[in-house]
This record gives C-alpha cells, sequence and structure tokens, in this order.
C-alpha cells in the first residue's frame, strides 16, 4: 500500500501533504514513516485505536510537534508550520473537550478566533451557524457541555478556514447533536481534517479515511474501502466488524 501523496500527479500542488513524517518520543515511535495528501474540499478522517498517533498527527500538523523525519507541504510549497501562524494560512483547529477562555463571553471567545477585516461579522455568522447565537452575551462555564462544542467549532469556523481540524468533536455529544454536527461537518464548504472515535460519523462523512495503528499507516481509502479492509477489521474494528 502507498500512501505517498506524490504517487498522484493530479493537481499534486494543491491542499496539504505530509511526506513521509515520522516522530518519536523517547524510545516510543508515535509516528512511523505517514504520508498523507488533503486535497481541498475534502473531508478526511484519521482513525485508530488509542495511542495510534492521531492526535501526535496533528500537533504535526500545527507545529506543536516537530518530526524528527519526513516534510510538509502547503499548495506544492514547503510548508514548516508554528502554532501562531496556523491562523495566516487559514488553518483553524479545535481541541478535544473545550478549552475556552471563562472570563470572556461566547462571543469574545468567538471573537479570539476571527481573523478578517469583519471579525464580528465573521462571529456573529458562524455562532448562527452553530445554533449558539442566544448565548454571546453568556459565559462559557454556564453554558451546557454540547454548547460548549458548538462554541469551541464557532471560534473555529470565524477564522474561515480553509483547513479545519477537528480533534474528537463528537466527544460528549449524543445521537441528535452527532447528527447535527455531521451535517456541520458535511455543509463546512472547506478542507476538513477529523480526527474521531465515532465510526458512524466517520464513516458517514469522510471522503478518504487514514488508518493508523502503533503509528503506522495500515489503511487509506473510502469508507466502503475501510469497512471491507481484513488489516483494518483486525486492528481497529474488531475482527467481527
Amino acid at each position: 500500500m502507498s500512501t505517498d501523496p506524490r504517487d498522484d500527479s493530479t493537481d499534486a500542488d494543491q491542499g496539504l501533504s505530509l511526506h513521509h513524517i515520522t516522530v518519536r518520543f523517547g524510545g516510543l515511535l508515535a509516528l512511523d514513516d505517514v504520508s498523507l495528501r488533503v486535497a481541498p474540499g475534502r473531508i478526511v478522517g484519521i482513525i485508530g485505536p488509542n495511542g495510534a498517533g492521531k492526535t501526535t498527527l496533528f500537533n504535526v500538523i500545527c507545529g506543536f510537534v516537530p518530526p524528527q523525519s519526513g516534510t510538509l507541504a502547503l499548495d506544492g510549497k514547503p510548508f514548516r508550520p508554528r502554532p501562531h501562524h496556523l491562523n495566516r494560512h487559514g488553518i483553524a483547529r479545535t481541541l478535544q473537550g473545550v478549552g475556552q477562555f471563562s472570563g470572556m463571553t461566547v462571543l469574545e471567545n468567538v471573537l479570539v478566533g476571527a481573523r478578517s477585516r469583519r471579525p464580528e461579522t465573521d462571529a456573529w455568522e458562524a455562532l448562527e451557524r452553530c445554533g449558539v447565537a442566544e448565548h454571546a452575551r453568556a459565559l462559557p462555564g454556564s453554558l451546557p457541555y454540547a454548547k460548549r462544542k458548538r462554541v469551541e467549532l464557532a471560534r473555529a469556523l470565524a477564522a474561515k478556514p480553509r483547513i479545519l481540524m477537528l480533534d474528537e468533536p463528537a466527544g460528549g455529544l449524543d445521537a441528535d447533536e452527532i447528527r447535527w454536527l455531521a451535517d456541520l461537518i458535511q455543509g463546512a464548504e472547506t478542507t476538513v481534517l477529523l480526527v474521531e472515535h465515532h465510526m458512524e460519523l466517520v464513516m458517514s462523512v469522510c471522503d478518504e479515511i487514514l488508518v493508523l495503528d502503533f503509528g503506522k499507516p495500515i489503511a487509506l481509502g473510502s469508507p466502503a474501502e475501510i469497512r471491507t479492509n481484513d488489516q483494518v477489521a483486525e486492528a481497529y474494528l474488531g475482527a467481527a466488524a
């Protein structure tokens, strides 16, 4: 199986590409020769068991973890991400759980993510889109967890990102909220990278899925291909899946 994005020459200079990324933490091999191309407008899922390297891969893309080997490219140009420069590159990320500023209102939290010349307009649009505009003047801590997750999404969307990175956005949500989330992701009109344990969500929204196991890529394909991949079934979904 080849997951090297350079194997596909069609529009190869567009979007985000990772080439042979390897990360070690001491004696632990967290990512082992991972390559991935994320084309513009695609929804790409990254799945695997706990400890498979999913969040580490996100941290490499965001510049929190430098790889020991391998390179990144954005639109065909070398990309050396730095966390405080992600916004200018059009990359926005949500965190596992919620990470809001408790002393700021919901609107103020979302404004942190806005990057255009009309930040307040973009913030209100994102709040409306996420169904939490009525809570704009409230403090995040006064809201139920599911609403706070929506605020987290609104803050990312307020940046109008070209690449939206979602780290386990379905965690702690009920079935109705997950259906709402699926609609939001599919209607985002941007490139989406999704790390998620909720398999029904991943399979329903993603165009392509990368499967990691102990940091190593073991499969890359459509949801249908991943469902029927014996190696994936053994490593992650369970032999009976």
